[in-house]
Parts: C-alpha cells; structure tokens; sequence
C-alpha cells in the first residue's frame, strides 16, 4: 500500500453573518482605519513622489535611466522573472501533496514551508554565506567548477527564492483543502489520467488562488532587501537591485535620485495592488456566478 493516502473531505459553505454593531461604532472604527492608512501609508507614498519631482521632470528620468539605475531595475526584473516561476511551481506541488494526501511528515513539511515567516532575511542570507561562499560549507565544490554564487545573480536568486517560497503555497493549501477531493476523484472515475485531471478540474479551480499568491511572492520578491543585501555584495552596476541602489544612493546623499527609484519601487506596489484587486473582485464574482 501506498504511503500517500488520498484524503477524503467533502466541501462546507460557510453562513452569512450579521454584525449588530451601531452606525456610530462602525463610523468610528472606519474613521480610525482611514486616519491610520494615511499616516502610514498615504502620506509616506506621496511624499516619496514630491521628492521624486522636486528638481523636475529631466532629473527624474537622468536619475532613473543612469547605467547604474537601469542595471538594478534589469537585475530585480530578472531575478523576479526566476523566482515567482519556480516558486510558483514548487507551490502547486506542495499545495497538492499536502491538501489531497495524507502522509507521515506531513505537518513538518507544513511547518518548512512556513519557516521563512519566522527567520530574518538577514539571518537567511548569511545562511546561504556559509554554504555557497569560498570558504563555505559546498562553495568551494561549486567555484571549482567555475559556479560563483555568492556575490552574483544565482546567491541572489536563491535569497529571494527562500523569503518569497511560501507564498503560493499558503495561499492554495487551504484553498484545496476546502474545496476536497470529489471532483477529482469523479474526473478518474470517468477515465481521466492525472495530468487531465489537474488540467481540467483542479487548475480552473484553483486559479484565483494561484494568480493572487503569484502576485504576493512578485511584489516580495520585487521589495526584498536583508537577504539579497548580504548575498549580493552590494556591488554597483553589477549585482544591486532596486532597494539596494536606493540605500546606496541615499547614504551618498542623492536624495533625489534615491527617491526617483523608490517612486517606481512605488509604482510597481502600485500596479500589484490594482491587480490584486482586480484578481478578488473577479474570483468575488465567479464565486456568487457558481
């Protein structure tokens, strides 16, 4: 017999609830909601594009389209390109093996998952200093053969990969587990093979899920800073991303550049943010559809 064991569940739809709270209270705590985002959130984002603008539109865009600029937005572009692909795969595989099948270990694999949650970037890059660097634990085997990690686009890629893993996962874990196995298990019955049956059954189902847990992993892997500040070097023009060079630029005192790339740092969280609503009014949608 098989150690991975399908799970049978079936599928509950939660009630509406009601609330009973007065006009008053709920004015109240809606008030205090706006008044916060606005101090933390609102004011913050314009005053990075006042900065951005203060000496005019031409150095704006000299700040952004300097060769040291332009190589950190291609760098953080590519590593974003890599990572939420690959994350976004390693996602569906866990999601899968832990929401359909019940094995030994399962709950450590759970909980693996969710250890970049609870480790400091800083803590994760300097992890991968100790193994991947010259005189790290297997980096000596890699630079032997002429693979330089640390310090270039693979350390990385790697660093972003451990902070943004769990993304996706945790978005569709819970979503497969809701929504159980019935469908599936009928799609086999009817003569479909396992790859159909992801394909036509599970993938269409899930996909809500997945897209808005691709978007997450995305805007962190675009933000991500302590991990990739130790692994990369720093190194100008080479292997600094976008929040790195803002740092940069900012301890030399170029305010203005540093907020110019902030600003499309800002511009990106921004179009994540439309997309990400987009994404839940359109599965909010499909939901009251079905």
């Amino acid at each position: 017999m098989s150690s991975l064991t399908p799970i049978k569940t079936t599928k509950t739809i939660p009630g509406p609830k009601s609330t009973s709270e007065s006009k008053t209270v709920q004015w109240t705590l809606i008030t205090i909601a706006l008044i916060f985002l606005t101090l933390f959130l609102l004011l913050p984002l314009v005053a990075i594009f006042i900065k951005a603008f203060e000496q005019g539109i031409s150095v704006y865009m000299a700040s952004i389209t300097e060769p040291d600029a332009l190589s950190a937005i291609k760098l953080t572009l590519l590593v974003v390109a890599i990572t939420v692909p690959l994350n976004t795969l390693f996602g569906l595989m866990a999601a899968w093996l832990i929401s359909k099948y019940s094995f030994r270990g399962k709950s450590f694999l759970t909980t693996i998952i969710d250890l970049p949650f609870s480790i400091s970037p800083v803590i994760a890059g300097l992890v991968f200093v100790l193994l991947f660097s010259v005189h790290g634990l297997v980096g000596p085997f890699f630079i032997e053969r002429g693979l330089q990690i640390i310090f270039s686009l693979p350390g990385i890629v790697l660093a972003t990969m451990f902070v943004t893993v769990p993304f996706v996962a945790r978005e569709l874990i819970p979503l497969m587990q809701a929504q159980g196995t019935a469908e599936e298990e009928a799609s086999v019955t009817l003569g479909a093979n396992g790859w159909k049956t992801f394909l036509h059954v599970t993938l269409p189902n899930i996909k809500w899920g997945l897209i808005y847990g691709m978007i997450l992993c995305n805007a962190r892997a675009i933000g991500e800073f302590g991990a990739v500040s130790v692994v990369s070097g720093k190194i100008r023009g080479m292997t600094n991303t976008m929040p790195l060079h803002v740092e940069i630029l900012y301890n030399e005192y170029q305010f203005t550049a540093a907020f110019a790339v902030a600003s499309l740092m800002s511009i990106l969280a921004i179009v994540t943010i439309i997309v990400k609503n987009s994404i839940e009014w359109k599965a909010a949608n499909h939901k009251k559809a079905v």
